[in-house]
């Protein structure tokens, strides 16, 4: 099959997915990063779900879930030490990776140009794009307060109920030329067992791209991120009871309706409205990551007519 595999991912369920399709797919992976949890903070612009992304195909991924493995936080502590409120931590070589990222966009990179840059740096054999190179920011309203993504995750520590959500910037910002190249010659185009709220809804916000989704001749998959009933990691159920979704299968579907050719889960799901693959989607380990891929990328294969 010609084309490469797009995964469109955000938070640790895409980038291990993306790591475990590099396994079987190689050099033709193109990873799509929400950009929405993007932070400028400590003189650095930070790209979490980019860069986590990018760290997991480098196996270079801490064993914190975050950041560069082995990383020292010398920095952190040194401003800590001076008085400096640390409520956003960044290792010292991760602080590099963002204090030359900013260093760039000033000097007029597009956001894609330094993510390769830093790709290549790794040694990464895949592509990582963010999803724009214009700025959008996730926002959430939680006790009547609105906070950036970041300060919701860490200063108020996921604490729900989430009230309302915006992506700010979304609707002037537009999709990058390279992901929009890369979903028209796809072969399978993956969403990610990402938070589909807040990892994927900042990347469906942007003008067009839903309908290059639906448009694109690849068939389009979802994995979803609820395994055994609940959510491996992180606040999605706050953000789907939002949503007005279950936090199941059915209700992954439902949130990406109109957008699937089949859905990836561990669940019978007949509501879905799409074919379903169950399996085990548990990603624990490489054999597990390399499995799931493998398996998602054949399911994708067969709903677009090639050979399983």
């Amino acid at each position: 099959m010609a084309g490469d595999v797009v995964v469109l991912a955000g938070g640790t369920g895409g980038a291990k997915l993306a790591r475990g399709m590099l396994d079987v797919v190689g050099d033709d992976l193109v990873v799509v990063a929400n950009t929405g949890d993007d932070i400028e903070i400590h003189r650095a612009h930070v790209s979490p779900d980019p860069d986590l992304c990018s760290f997991w195909l480098a196996d270079r991924i801490d064993a914190r879930g975050w950041g560069l493995e082995g990383d020292t936080f010398h920095v952190m502590e040194g401003l800590r030490a001076l008085g400096e409120d640390v409520w956003f931590e960044l290792g010292d070589r991760d602080l590099a990776v963002g204090l030359r990222r900013a260093a760039r966009l000033r000097d007029g990179a597009r956001l894609t140009e330094a993510l390769g840059e830093l790709g290549r740096a790794l040694g990464i054999r895949a592509r990582v794009l963010p999803m724009s190179d214009a700025p959008v920011r996730t926002w959430v309203r939680t006790r009547g307060r609105w906070a950036p993504f970041q300060e919701f995750m860490i200063r108020q520590r996921g604490a729900g109920p989430v009230e309302d959500v915006t992506f700010a910037g979304a609707e002037a910002a537009a999709p990058s030329p390279e992901l929009l190249e890369a979903l028209a010659a796809a072969r399978a185009i993956v969403i990610g067992p990402s938070n589909p709220i807040v990892s994927i809804g900042p990347i469906l916000a942007l003008p067009g791209l839903a309908d290059a989704l639906r448009t694109a001749p690849a068939p389009v998959v979802a994995v979803s991120p609820v395994v055994g009933g609940a959510v491996v990691k992180g606040p999605t159920e706050a953000f789907m009871t939002w949503a007005g979704r279950t936090l199941d299968a059915e209700g992954v579907a439902d949130h990406y309706a109109g957008l699937l050719d089949g859905l990836v889960a561990d669940e019978e799901a007949p509501g879905a409205g799409v074919p379903v693959l169950v399996t085990d989607t548990r990603m624990d380990d490489a054999p597990a990551r390399e499995r799931v891929a493998g398996e998602t990328l054949r399911f994708a294969a067969g709903l677009g007519g090639e050979p399983v």
